[in-house]
């Protein structure tokens, strides 16, 4: 039951998040965190180019990935299951490479900038090394790789929760060099310890 819920609540965190991207397209294409970017870098192509592939195939792999941890839906329908991997492992990709190109121009100075940078590297390894387990059939490995990959991932979730938090405690120019490590650091202890937990089987 537990886990049920859990896989539930999993789901409609991502699924809110990964349509997100969304408003910037529909309500305002100025919205959010680009209100904190200044107007040159707005109007670099490059940079546009990576914030949107970014933030579209962010929610991309994000809308999805969550998917891949129901047993029954994997098991039931294997095929699905590799076409939904393979779509989550392309988006993983350009987010995270478009991801490390806007991590350079992050606010809140060199702690924003090493923080996203190191997200953006971690989620492309261990993505890209799951992909390789897979390959040479290593599915524990796999399981237990993407399990750190959509952690990783889920740092767009987390982001969205602790940043109001901190502005709403120590101010935005504070709190954001701050959620540049506490989006995704404890989610990557909390895979740490689901992966070496005793129970941890493959299906």
């Amino acid at each position: 039951m537990y886990k049920k819920i859990s896989w539930i609540l999993l789901g409609i965190l991502s699924s809110a998040i990964g349509l997100y991207p969304l408003i910037y397209f529909i309500i305002d294409s100025r919205f959010g965190l680009l209100l904190t970017k200044p107007d040159e870098l707005l109007l670099d192509t490059i940079w546009n180019i990576a914030f949107y592939g970014h933030i579209v195939f962010g929610g991309i792999a994000l809308l999805i990935g969550w998917l891949q941890f129901n047993t029954k839906l994997r098991n039931k329908n294997l095929k699905l299951h590799r076409t939904i991997g393979k779509t989550y492992i392309i988006s993983v990709v350009i987010s995270g490479l478009c991801g490390i190109y806007i991590a350079i121009f992050a606010t809140g100075g060199m702690v924003s900038v090493v923080g996203f940078l190191s997200l953006a590297l971690i989620w492309l390894t261990s993505t890209l090394w799951a992909l390789m387990a897979i390959k040479t059939k290593n599915i524990r490995l796999h399981q237990k790789l993407m399990i750190y990959s959509y952690a990783a991932c889920f740092s767009a979730v987390t982001l969205r929760i602790w940043l109001p938090i901190l502005i709403s405690t120590i101010g935005f120019s504070k709190g954001y060099p701050i959620v540049a490590w506490l989006a995704w650091v404890p989610n990557i202890i909390v895979a740490y310890f689901i992966v070496n937990k005793k129970s941890f089987k493959t299906s």
